[in-house]
Formats: structure tokens, sequence, C-alpha cells
């Protein structure tokens, strides 16, 4: 297995530069992944694999603590108005590109425009329609360009955000990858950073030393950094391992210190053996089938409805998960923010046997039966989990008489391929949450979301709601608008809710800082090792 055998010999040299040749060297973090990351570019990234690199590459105004809390980052305060139209960041004096050159609020300016540029297409855009003129700009509106967006330099160490609307959940925005600066030096024109190692240059608490697909990816604490005495970790040593069997085999034998999946089959075997170091924790995410509505016979509401109607969530998430996930009937997670009753499908409260027999009127209905089978193709990424939820599900609706072929490739391959309007039937897609609210899920059905609404959803009342939601500043009243646009969501079913996900994480006895949070945020920065 070349991939096995690079990841050993890639290990056995982080031995020897730490000095070391018997035991996991101190001041080396080894971490896995699920999958290379498609891009290190803040303007590209859209995977939990990328944000779990760019956290340690990059500073944004604000950060995310292990908690998952806000606290300061390049920005060491704030003020806003009393109308809550302009904020005004003060940037710390001693915060550094790992060039030496100090970060300036003209930093900012300059990537907020990049990142809204209409010619970048980025996907996380919309994130940031809060800022005035925002939108207007990304969708080449007349008589706005992207020097009209409400960001300016009051001073070197001044950035001023201007909004349309009052947006209580901003500091939550500014602390994505969309709101990463970039240095303008090496972003030559949008959608490019450069990506040799010997042109990196970036802000946060480690800077990019190799980058080798299928292999590695090697960040050196930046001596650069404002708060570089506080980073314990000298170098991190990350790896694409799509398998979480692999995973947790290396973990067990003392070659990795952190992943982010645990094999389900095995997790009372893990349990056993190691004890506290396998953490699982809830995560305000939703493991979704998302079907192509623009074309037929996915367009069809029933059809939808019937292929929901046949998943057995319960199944899923008890014998393929090992309880590990929750049966997920609806777009939303508890325990989310600013919110109160989620919507759920009507048939939670049904009987398997019920839902079957009613998934198969709704097939007959829309054309289908004894004879006449719907024949899909199922795409998914790779990954051992993945791959038995996705056989299970393909089974399931065989009983209904669904002929179900399978597409797998791994997560670069796959999102790119959803990203870049790629053709499918129907798809997994997974949603770890931004930010603990429901527009951070909802934002997704936008018609106007061409980066993320992969299966090309579209309808004027949903967006009209989120419109109306996003000009309110009442948050019960924006909850009660949100509601009604996740209710029309779970009716219609362009995205088919399975599970919502937790955190599955192995962590070394021997490393200390790691705390479990809903957004599954660990920034390597606070992480250190026991004596």
């Amino acid at each position: 297995m070349p991939g096995l055998r690079k990841l050993a010999l890639v290990f056995a040299a982080t031995l020897v530069l730490a000095g070391t040749g018997t035991a996991l060297a101190q001041g080396v973090l080894h971490r896995s992944h699920d999958g290379d990351p498609g891009s290190l570019d803040p303007l590209r990234t859209t995977s939990v694999a990328e944000a779990h690199l760019l956290r340690d590459l990059y500073e944004g105004l604000v950060i995310h603590t292990m908690t998952g809390e806000i606290a300061p980052g390049v920005a060491e305060s704030w003020t806003t108005s009393d109308d809550g139209l302009v904020w005004r960041f003060r940037l710390r004096p001693q915060a550094r590109w790992s060039n030496g050159e100090p970060v300036t609020a003209s930093d900012f300016v300059f990537s907020l425009r990049r990142m809204l540029d209409p010619r970048s297409g980025a996907p996380y855009a919309p994130l940031l329609y809060p800022i005035l003129n925002a939108e207007r700009i990304y969708k080449a509106a007349e008589g706005v360009r992207v020097e009209d967006l409400g960001v300016s330099a009051a001073a070197p160490d001044l950035l001023e955000i201007r909004l349309e609307r009052p947006t209580p959940h901003l500091l939550e925005l500014l602390a994505h990858q969309a709101a990463l600066p970039v240095h303008p030096a090496i972003a030559d024109r949008p959608g490019r950073v450069a990506a040799r190692v010997a042109d990196w240059v970036s802000n946060g608490p480690y800077v990019l030393k190799e980058f080798v697909p299928s292999s590695h990816i090697r960040l050196d604490r930046n001596p650069s950094f404002h708060a570089a005495a506080d980073v314990r970790i000298e170098t991190v040593m990350s790896y694409p391992i799509a398998d979480a069997a692999v995973a947790a085999r290396r973990f067990q034998a003392g070659e990795l210190h952190l992943t982010t999946d645990i094999p389900t089959d095995q997790i009372g075997a893990l349990r056993g053996r190691l004890g506290t170091q396998l953490r699982i924790s809830p995560a305000l995410g939703t493991y979704f089938l998302v079907l192509n509505t623009a074309k037929a016979p996915f367009s069809d509401a029933r059809l939808r409805r019937a292929l929901s109607l046949a998943i057995d969530r319960e199944f899923i998430a008890e014998r393929v998960w090992a309880g590990t996930m929750l049966p997920a009937y609806g777009v939303i997670p508890p325990h989310i923010g600013n919110y109160g009753e989620r919507a759920e499908l009507d048939f939670k409260a049904a009987s398997p046997l019920d839902r079957e027999d009613e998934a198969k009127r709704l097939m007959a209905s829309a054309g289908y039966g004894p004879g006449m089978p719907l024949r899909l193709e199922l795409r998914y990424n790779r990954s051992d989990n993945n791959r038995r939820t996705i056989a299970a599900i393909a089974e399931q609706w065989a009983a209904i008489g669904v002929e179900t072929s399978l597409i797998e490739t791994d997560s670069a391959a796959h999102f790119a391929h959803l990203r870049e309007g790629g053709d499918f039937d129907v798809a997994r897609y997974g949603w770890i949450s931004d930010y603990s609210d429901p527009q951070s899920f909802l934002f997704l059905f936008r018609s106007d979301n061409n980066g993320f609404n992969v299966g090309r959803y579209a309808d004027p009342q949903f967006d009209a709601l989120m419109t109306l939601a996003a000009g309110e500043a009442d948050l019960a009243r924006r909850a009660a608008i949100l509601r009604e646009a996740d209710s029309l969501i779970v009716r219609e079913q362009p995205w088919i809710p399975v599970l919502h996900y937790s955190h599955r994480n192995l962590v070394s006895s021997r490393l200390a800082g790691f705390a479990p949070n809903p957004l599954g945020v660990i920034p390597s920065r606070f992480l250190s090792f026991r004596p």
C-alpha cells in the first residue's frame, strides 16, 4: 500500500528531525485528516480538512478558541456603533506576516474585496453578504464596483466594516475562513495564491514547509507570529488518511497523536483498548444526500420523498455508526443557537413498514414500480464509514424498486466535481456548521449560492424568506422567519437529511489542551505535550 509506506517514511523522517528514533518526538504533532486539501487558498476552500489547515496557517480578525468560543485574533479590540451598522477593529501592533511585514488594515480590505470579486467564484462569499454592498458586488450588479465594499482602512491599524443591516453574529462570520487575510503580493489575480512552498506567506501560528499530495503536509511554527511564544508545538505533520481504520491502526502504533474520525465498526474494541483516548462529542452538523433537482426525475418532489421515506435512519445510526450519530429528520441539528423548535419530517414517528408502503405508492405515482425500476447513480467520497452508509442506503432503496450504481472518488475529486457543476443524480454531502445559527445551514439552499447549492435547488418563496430574515434585527422574529424557510426545505427535501454528526476523535494521552466543542475546531496552537 503505497500511501502507508509514504506515511511511514515521513514519520521516520520527523523522528530524525526531532532527534530521537524510538518514540514520538516532543515538539512534533502527528495528526490525520480525511483527505488532501483541494486548495490552501481561503478563496477556494470548502472542506473541513481544509478548514483545520487554514486555522493553523492564518489568523483572522477574531478566532475560535479550543472550546469554540470567539476570541481576539489580529484584532486586539473592537467597537460597534449604536445602530450596529459600523464596526471598528483595532489591530495588534505586533501582528506580522511570516516574511516579517506588518499585517495592516489594508490587507484585510484587499482580502475581503478579493473574496467578493465576482470573478473569483468564491463558494463562501455569501457568508459576507451582511457587509455593505457585498451581495450586489458579488452578483455583479450594475453601477457597483468591488471598491464600493463597506470595508476601509481608517488607519494602518484600524479597520472599519460597514454593514447593510445589524448582524448579531458578525464575529462568528469573521472567524470563518472566508474572512482570512491573504498577503497581496502572492494573490496575483482572483482565485490564485502562490502554491509553491518557497513563495508561501501567511500570518498564522504556523507556516507551510512541505506539501506532498497523498503523503503529508508539514507546518512549522511561525517565529513572526505575534503569540509565537505561546505556541508549544514546533512542527505539525498532517496526513491525508481517508480510511478511518488505517488512521486507528496508526494511532495505536503510536504514529499519530490525533485523528478526526473513527471506524465505527471498531468503536467497542477501540473503547476497550483506548479508554478516554476515544472522544465522541455532539457536533453542529448534518449528513445529507443531495438530489440534483435541476433534472428529472429528481425534480419530482414525490420521488424525493419516496427516497427519503425508504431510508432507515435508526438502523444506520445504530448499526452502521455504532450509536455515534443521531438519526436526522431535519436539516438543522439539535442545540443550534438563535433558534427554537426545528422543522422535522412528518413521518418521523411512523413505523418502517408504513414508511416503505408510502414510498412504494409515491414511486408508483411517479411512474416507477415492478418492471420499471428507478435507476440512479449515487456519488460519495471515499471512507470506510461512508462506504458502509451508502451501501446500507442502496440496499434499503432496493426494497422500493431502486437500482443504485455507486461512484466512489477521493474527497478532493468528489467535492470538486460538485463545486464545479459536474453532473450527478444523488451525491453524499456533509455540512458542519461554521457558526451556531440556523442561517449557517439554510443559506445552502439559496438559488444564488452557486458555491454550495450543488443540487441547483431554486424556490423564490424560500429566497424571499431568507432575504426577509436577513433584514430582521429582532432575534425572535428572525427565528420565526427562518423556521418558515426551514419547514419549506423539509417539506420539499431537495437534500435528504440522514444523520446528525458527532465529532469522533482519537486523542493521545500525551496530548494536552484538547477540548471537544460543537464546531469541531482543533487549533494546533493550543495543543501541547504532557511531560
